[in-house]
Order: C-alpha cells, then sequence, then structure tokens
C-alpha cells in the first residue's frame, strides 16, 4: 500500500518525476475559464412543464455538449451529502484499515489501487487514489465493499439505487428523444454499474501533473458528483473550460458508446481532472457500462440512406480491448470502428 499518494504525498516537497507529464500535455496554468454556457438542466421543473419539454433539454444538451449539469434530479440530497462524507472518511483512514480492498489485480471486482489499473507499465503516474467497485446488481457485490467506515455499504447502497434510478430516467428522456422506442437502453447496455471514488490529494506542482489526462469515456454514460473543490474541465472548441461544482448537482457525461448509438447525433466530450496544492479534491463517479458481449451499433431505426451508418457493429469487450490497449482515451478511440468510406 506504500504506492497509494495517501500513504506518501504530503511529505512530498517536490513532484516525482515519474508523475510529471509531457509537455504537451501537463495542465500548465490551471486558471482557465468557468464554462458559462454548459447546459444546466432542473430536471423537475423540466417536467413540470411536460415530458417533451425534459426531452427537449436533455437532448440538446447531448448534441451540443454531451455533457451537463442536471440539479432537483430526484437522488435525496441529504443522502448526496452523506455520500460524500463517508467516501472522504474512507480515505482519511489509516493504511490498515483499508487494506482488505487494496489490491493490484484489475480484475477484482473491489479495489482500491493508485493511478490507473496498469501502474507498474505506465510511463505517468495520475495523481490520484481511486476506490472502485461494482454495484448492480447490489446483492451481488455488496459483500465486497470496504467494511469501515461501518456505514459505507449501507450509504453507498442508498445511493447507488437512486443514481441507478435516475440514469434510467435521463436514458429514457434520451431514447424518446431519438425515437429509439421504449426499453431501448435495456440489460445489454447497461447491466454494469460501477461505483468509483477519485481521492486527489494536494500536489506539490500542479502545473506539471493531472489527476486524469484528457479522455472520453468508454462507457455509456456518467453521473459525477464534485465536491466544493473545483477540479473537472472540459476541451471544448480548442480550449479548456472549467466546470463549476455546484452543491448536490450531479454532472452528466455520455461516452464513446452513446455517439456510437446515436450514429453521431450525440457526442462524447472530452475532459479531465486537474490537481491543486492546497485542498485535498473528491469525486464520485457512478458508470453505466454495456456488459461485455452486448452488441455495440448504431441504432436501426436512425440508419437510412441519407443518414448512412458512420460506425460498424462490435462487441462492447472489443472495444473496451482497444480502447486500454491502445492507450487511445479520447476522440481518437472509435477511429478503429468507423466505417471508412469507399
Amino acid at each position: 500500500m506504500e504506492k497509494l499518494l495517501s500513504s506518501w504525498s504530503s511529505a512530498a516537497v517536490s513532484l516525482p518525476e515519474n508523475y510529471v507529464f509531457p509537455v504537451h500535455s501537463r495542465p500548465g496554468d490551471t486558471t482557465v475559464p468557468f464554462c458559462k454556457t454548459l447546459p444546466m438542466i432542473d430536471l423537475k421543473a423540466a417536467l413540470a412543464y411536460g415530458r417533451h419539454n425534459a426531452i427537449q433539454q436533455v437532448l440538446e444538451a447531448c448534441q451540443d455538449f454531451g455533457i451537463f449539469q442536471v440539479i432537483n434530479h430526484g437522488v435525496n440530497d441529504d443522502l448526496v451529502i452523506d455520500t460524500m462524507k463517508v467516501v472522504k472518511e474512507f480515505f482519511d483512514m489509516p493504511n490498515e484499515d483499508k487494506v482488505d480492498v487494496y489490491s493490484e489485480d484489475p480484475n477484482n471486482k473491489c479495489r482500491l489501487y493508485t493511478s490507473t489499473y496498469d501502474y507498474e507499465n505506465e510511463k505517468t503516474h495520475l495523481w490520484r487514489d481511486n476506490l472502485r467497485h461494482h454495484c448492480y446488481p447490489i446483492h451481488d457485490f455488496i459483500h465486497l465493499w470496504p467494511k469501515k467506515p461501518t456505514r459505507y455499504r449501507d450509504v453507498v447502497m442508498k445511493y447507488s439505487l437512486q443514481v441507478a434510478d435516475l440514469s434510467s430516467r435521463i436514458l429514457e428522456l434520451i431514447c424518446d428523444g431519438l425515437g429509439l422506442g421504449p426499453m431501448y437502453f435495456g440489460e445489454g447496455l447497461t447491466g454494469v454499474q460501477l461505483f468509483s471514488a477519485n481521492h486527489y490529494p494536494p500536489c506539490p506542482s500542479p502545473d506539471l501533473a493531472l489527476g486524469l489526462p484528457k479522455h472520453c469515456d468508454a462507457n455509456l454514460i456518467t453521473f459525477l458528483q464534485q465536491d466544493d473543490i473545483y477540479g473537472l474541465q472540459l476541451y471544448r472548441n480548442g480550449e479548456w473550460l472549467g466546470i463549476e461544482p455546484i452543491p448536490n448537482a450531479f454532472v452528466v457525461i455520455l461516452g464513446h458508446q452513446s455517439q456510437v448509438i446515436s450514429n453521431g447525433k450525440l457526442t462524447s466530450p472530452e475532459h479531465r481532472a486537474i490537481t491543486n496544492s492546497t485542498y485535498h479534491r473528491t469525486s464520485i463517479v457512478y458508470s453505466i457500462n454495456p456488459k461485455p458481449d452486448t452488441l455495440i451499433e448504431p441504432a436501426k431505426v436512425l440508419i437510412n440512406d441519407s443518414n448512412p451508418p458512420l460506425y460498424r457493429a462490435y462487441q462492447f469487450k472489443e472495444f473496451f480491448k482497444s480502447y486500454e490497449e491502445k492507450k487511445d482515451y479520447d476522440k481518437g478511440a472509435l477511429e478503429d470502428f468507423k466505417i471508412k468510406a469507399s
């Protein structure tokens, strides 16, 4: 466990060389402007004006940005706050209380680790520790989750169930907006759900390090909860823009599979996590993923003579293998799956 940042970073006076990113990808001056045009959807208010209104708001956000913030979303505010608290309590515990879930085996269904799954082979380490575990169906995995803090399992179970319900509601709005028919995003496309908590300790050189590099999500859709410390950035129109933390909001981020299924009507945005030199930052990610054998392809209802398929059909495990082996985590991850013009 000595690799964990929480084990040694507080004593670091300078940034170790193996955490220094190449010049072209390091953040440099991290004081970028906030994105003032990022869509903000009040889901309760949108639905109050009719389902069609909510569909249009969500669809436009997914088409124009691929990322938006949602408030009044139906996940209990006290639960949102308490889940962030219990996650921070977990990371604040001494190593001996976390040793049961620490693992360097990426196949473990619940594991605490540092940087990425491939720590030993990566050229540059990420300035983050991560706790990640499967959470669907809950009762298949909850026995693997951290035993401490003692309330962790109860709180995170309630949170996971409510965020999963929110994800179903958002996906149905997207489904209706695209005209895919009811329940298009069924078990095959949403059957692997992950709870992930990122811990970013204060960093001695935030201009040289990254918590997460520029990437697009490989999944279907992500629901991200920030704490009150800023650190999430969006790459849009050739520049980096900050995403302001909003209490109890979720940042909804479309993954590559949404872009493929929509035949390019929806976009998967490039984003990253920066560090800071003063504060611990924590984020919680609820990730909706297809099952490995699920066939991913542009929805047939969207395909016609004037709108031919842009992507070939593939199993999700083929895409994910390519995504991890090539380590091309942004827009280039889809290149091998595009249908080339003849």
